[in-house]
């Protein structure tokens, strides 16, 4: 297990009143990869990684970062992570430059090196030609990557991500996930925590789901998406009348249950050969003279994953 850069084994934290909010969590992150977090609000992802981050002391079990006991040896886990907030920490009066040089000399790096090191990060993350610009100035995308700059001062061995693009939009989530790709690249173990189910597929090697305050699932983002299933063929008819037809047509062509919704006059079914299936159904509605809308193979996404093993819940303090 020495390739694992972070652990946790039963961890367990209850606040005031009797709330838990970690309910014997585990997790395994292996060294160099992203690992998203997933789960809805109050799940217990950001408690996670305060306690990981030796923010919040755990109630029970127990966690490793980088190596070293996050109860026992704190001092050590805080040399080597990072943390990014949900919320930028950024100076906004001070250049981009200037925001990098004073978070490098709060971890008493000397001036030079200090001023070095802001211009490598500046480099690093694209912000070379904006480093002497008032943060303020920034495009919230650009912010967020001046925040992992400041998070990678020290040249962390895992950085922690809590919710990095809340609020962002489109470009500037683009932006930040380029980024946290290209520290996953030169070897950064990321952990991941976000709400947003594309970034989680987008980014992340590994995930685990999060639910009352313990991990319901974990895997790839394929091997999440294939517990609900193998991949449908979704048919939408033109004419509601045929809609009968059709799911009669199709279960005859699979031999597989389908179903239909009258009011979208959508019908699915399992393909797992998807491109035979598709061929095949193309050509025996149009034989059948059923006109047709549209119709697609289409996998288990990772919103549907996320719905599945979160239903019935009640809210947590995160």
């Amino acid at each position: 297990m020495a390739d694992l850069a972070v652990r946790a084994e039963g961890v367990r934290k209850r606040y005031g009143g009797g709330t838990t909010a970690l309910d014997g969590l585990d997790l395994a992150v292996p060294a160099g990869t992203v690992h998203g977090l997933l789960g809805p609000n109050g799940a217990g992802k950001t408690t996670c990684v305060r306690i990981l981050a030796t923010l919040l002391a755990l109630d029970g079990g127990r966690a490793e970062v980088a190596g070293h006991d996050v109860t026992r040896r704190a001092a050590q886990v805080r040399h080597r992570i990072g943390l990014v907030g949900q919320h930028a920490a950024v100076d906004e009066l001070l250049s981009g430059r200037q925001n990098l040089e004073m978070f490098a000399r709060l971890y008493h790096l000397p001036a030079r090196r200090a001023r070095r090191r802001a211009a490598e990060l500046l480099e690093r993350f694209g912000l070379q030609d904006t480093g002497d610009k008032p943060a303020g100035a920034y495009s919230g995308g650009m912010r967020r990557r001046l925040d992992l700059a400041a998070g990678m001062i020290m040249e962390p061995a895992v950085l922690f991500l809590d919710e990095p693009t809340t609020g962002l939009d489109p470009r500037g989530r683009s932006e930040v996930w380029a980024a946290v790709r290209a520290l996953a690249d030169t070897g950064t173990t990321v952990l991941l925590t976000t709400q947003y189910l594309e970034e989680a597929d987008r980014l992340a090697d590994r995930i685990s789901v999060i639910d009352h305050g313990r991990v319901v699932a974990e895997g790839t983002p394929d091997e999440l998406k294939s517990r609900l299933g193998a991949d449908r063929l979704d048919v939408v008819v033109r004419d509601p009348a045929d809609l009968t037809a059709a799911a009669g047509l199709l279960h005859r062509l699979t031999g597989a249950q389908v179903t239909a919704d009258a009011d979208t006059r959508r019908l699915g079914v399992p393909a797992a050969e998807r491109v035979a299936v598709l061929t095949e159904a193309v050509r025996a509605l149009d034989a059948a003279g059923i006109a047709v809308e549209d119709i697609a193979i289409r996998r288990p996404t990772l919103d549907e994953v996320f719905l599945h093993l979160t239903a019935d819940r009640t809210e947590e303090p995160a």
